[in-house]
């Protein structure tokens, strides 16, 4: 088996086709495909499918995926410990909750291109759980998200910080509709969340059920800018990071309710997969996200 056949088939993955991945590995679309019939030859497999414009794998593709990609781990590793260097180089698969992506990764991201401007970075955004789910299947090398629970030993966690969800609305909103502390009570005012499994909306969709407080509607979106800008058109009210809306409190365009959400701090964490070899990029990344996520939050809490 030649480790080139293997780094065609990642390549094609990451490109969507023959032609685009070509075009980054500089060869010609004919050596891909070379490439990928020796390799379907050597294994008696049919590796690719087309699916509309895009080659995506076969099942049987899908089911070698994890064991190629083991390989060029490996590669990679023995190649770094035989230049006895920890060079920044190669590729690094993030995957980013989209809150933390859009408001507290930015800076952070300029600074890693900076440093390892040979690193090429993949970002995923993604909801929590698929995130966990796509470190444990072995898609990403790392998951930058809000603590769900239910992590198995496999994966390594490093705590970064606790960012506060509040309860905002828009300054239009009747007085009377304000109160989200006392129980029992219908409120003729929608929720504006995303979707359904995202962690703000499971914390305060479950404080509104143990008060017992029923609202109009819940009106689903997945844009926290979406969001924003419907609440603060008076559409209702919604549970957010704090981070996420400093501007439009800042501002006025939003205010703060008060409201005793007793678990409204949610942890933020780094997540990698125990066997998935920590390379110096994400070493760097990490030590990005530890010195940078953090700030102007409440200190990073102990893991159990």
């Amino acid at each position: 088996m030649d480790i080139r056949s293997l780094t065609v088939i990642k390549a094609i993955l990451s490109e969507g086709s023959f032609q685009k991945a070509a075009q980054r590995l500089n060869c010609s679309q004919s050596t891909v495909t070379f490439q990928v019939r020796l390799l379907e030859n050597e294994l008696s497999l049919r590796l690719f499918e087309r699916f509309g414009r895009r080659m995506v794998l076969s099942q049987a593709g899908k089911a070698i995926l994890p064991h190629m990609e083991a390989i060029l781990r490996s590669m990679e590793a023995i190649k770094a410990c035989g230049s006895g260097q920890r060079q920044l180089c190669g590729e690094l698969r993030i995957a980013v909750a989209e809150s933390l992506l859009s408001y507290k990764l930015h800076t952070l991201l300029g600074s890693f291109v900076r440093q390892a401007p040979k690193v090429r970075i993949e970002l995923h955004s993604l909801n929590c759980h698929d995130i966990k789910n796509g470190i444990l299947a072995g898609d990403y090398d790392m998951g930058v998200y809000y603590d769900i629970g239910g992590h198995p030993d496999t994966l390594t966690l490093t705590p970064l910080g606790d960012a506060e969800g509040i309860l905002v609305a828009s300054p239009a909103l009747p007085p009377e509709l304000r109160d989200f502390d006392s129980p029992n009570q219908y409120k003729d005012v929608s929720l504006v969340i995303n979707e359904p499994r995202s962690v703000y909306r499971e914390r305060v969709e479950s404080y509104l059920r143990a008060r017992n407080i029923l609202l109009r509607s819940t009106i689903e979106l997945w844009s926290i800018e979406a969001i924003k800008k419907c609440v603060a058109s008076n559409l209702g009210v919604s549970f957010l990071p704090r981070f996420a809306v400093e501007q439009e409190l800042a501002q006025g365009s939003l205010i703060a309710l008060p409201v005793a959400i007793p678990d409204n701090r949610i942890r933020m964490i780094a997540v990698h997969h125990r066997n998935r070899t920590f390379s110096p990029a994400m070493r760097l990344f990490e030590q990005l996200l530890k010195s940078g996520l953090a700030c102007g939050e409440t200190p990073p809490t102990a893991l159990p």
